[in-house]
């Protein structure tokens, strides 16, 4: 085992920002960053928004490392295939061997794809993803007026598609199995003022359906056919349907990688020493709402929990566990939905804290997400400015917290 030496799986923000908080709490060794991509880290949420619609470049969402990073060896354009955690050793793409004494899990997610009949995945046959930077310029250069795309899938990465391509004038066809978009992580009240305000920009939904095959000629995408028997036409598909954590890489440790990598409540993997995971990647309790491990997908966790890891993985943590206020926004047409909190605990009880529901689509929205015992867990907004503003007054009651934090340490 090499003594002076933490290897960070994973080049995208979970795996920068921890390097820097490394660095920032007295790490001096040898700092590796592998990741799979051959580009240096950079912000995903314009992928599907600015980067999309041509309106950013690739300079301009590329993170900037800190100063103190500038030491750091970046191992990019290949993956690390796998890892002996018990002689906390991981074998890289091309074969390099490299010991560790510290190992930081930040591999992300990649996309789901449908398995369904058709012509295969890929740009060049028309089914596109969005994850990376490359698959954005992909997805760019297929849309221009008249082009007739489908997007399979209506949670935030679809319908943020949606909303961009019909700024670039393709017709767009939204192919969603849930009776509404974004439904299971915003609940009914936002997710109709939703559908309302994307058919006001000329979007259409097949709502309550599923694809059964792709229609294609010459290898490429023509078509969808639906579980009703529905042919929706397509010069292109972008398949919007979740994502899986890159955690194959691990297999064969003892870890829990049913869902992501399962972690304590300080972040570290259950099963090892040495390891943290954060990020999407990670499967951790919050107290802030109960004991269930679960991953979180929203833009401020790779940040918050690279300053709690690092601490941990260089034995510097407190007697409180990993207990962030989750939040993301998403940016569609002129308006945002912001949220902050855990809102999908809360679906079963959304309640309006300001606006009207029915307003057809128009004026600002912000619900309230109440768990079982009736208390504010969650807060979205729909709308502008003084929705998001009117969203953020809340934080302090989502900052409560109805467990000991010293729980689950």
């Amino acid at each position: 085992m090499r003594t002076d030496r933490i290897v960070v799986a994973g080049a995208s923000l979970g795996g920068l920002r921890t390097a820097e908080q490394l660095r920032r709490n007295g790490f001096t060794g040898e700092l590796v960053v592998v990741g799979d991509e051959p580009h240096m880290p950079y912000n995903r949420p314009p992928l599907s928004k600015e980067v999309l619609a041509g309106k950013a470049s690739f300079d301009s969402v590329t993170f900037r490392p800190k100063a103190a990073v500038a030491d750091v060896v970046w191992r990019l354009g290949g993956a690390i295939v796998s890892a002996d955690l018990a002689t906390r050793v991981v074998r890289l793409a091309d074969g390099e061997e490299l010991p560790y004494a510290g190992l930081v899990v930040a591999t992300g997610l990649r996309p789901r794809r449908l398995d369904v009949p058709g012509p295969g995945p890929g740009p060049a046959q028309g089914r596109h993803v969005i994850r990376t930077i490359d698959d954005a310029l992909a997805l760019r250069h297929a849309l221009r007026p008249g082009v007739q795309l489908v997007v399979v899938g209506a949670g935030f990465v679809g319908c943020e598609v949606a909303a961009t391509a019909r700024g670039l004038g393709a017709e767009v066809t939204v192919v969603e199995p849930e009776p509404l978009p974004l439904r299971r992580p915003l609940g009914e009240l936002p997710a109709r003022a939703l559908l309302e305000r994307h058919r006001a920009q000329g979007v259409r939904f097949a709502l309550g359906r599923t694809v059964t095959r792709f229609t294609g000629h010459a290898g490429r995408v023509t078509g969808v056919e639906l579980d009703d028997g529905t042919r929706v036409p397509a010069d292109a598909v972008v398949e919007a349907v979740g994502a899986l954590p890159n955690t194959g890489w691990l297999a064969g440790n003892g870890l829990d990688l049913s869902d992501g990598v399962l972690c304590d409540g300080q972040l570290r993997a259950v099963g090892a020493s040495g390891v943290v995971a954060v990020g999407d990647v990670a499967r951790f309790p919050n107290p802030r709402y109960d004991t269930v491990a679960r991953r979180v997908e929203h833009w401020s966790v790779p940040g918050d929990s690279a300053k709690h890891a690092a601490r941990v993985l260089l034995g510097q943590e407190t007697a409180d566990p990993f207990a962030p206020l989750p939040s993301f926004w998403s940016d569609q047409y002129t308006y945002r939905i912001q949220s902050f909190g855990a809102p999908a605990l809360g679906v079963g009880d959304v309640r309006v804290l300001h606006g009207d529901p029915d307003a057809d689509g128009a004026g600002d929205l912000v619900t309230g997400y109440h768990d079982a015992d009736g208390r504010l867990v969650g807060v979205v907004a729909l709308g502008g400015p003084a929705a998001v503003a009117g969203a953020a007054a809340y934080r302090s009651a989502l900052n409560s917290s109805p467990l000991s934090l010293g729980a689950l340490s």
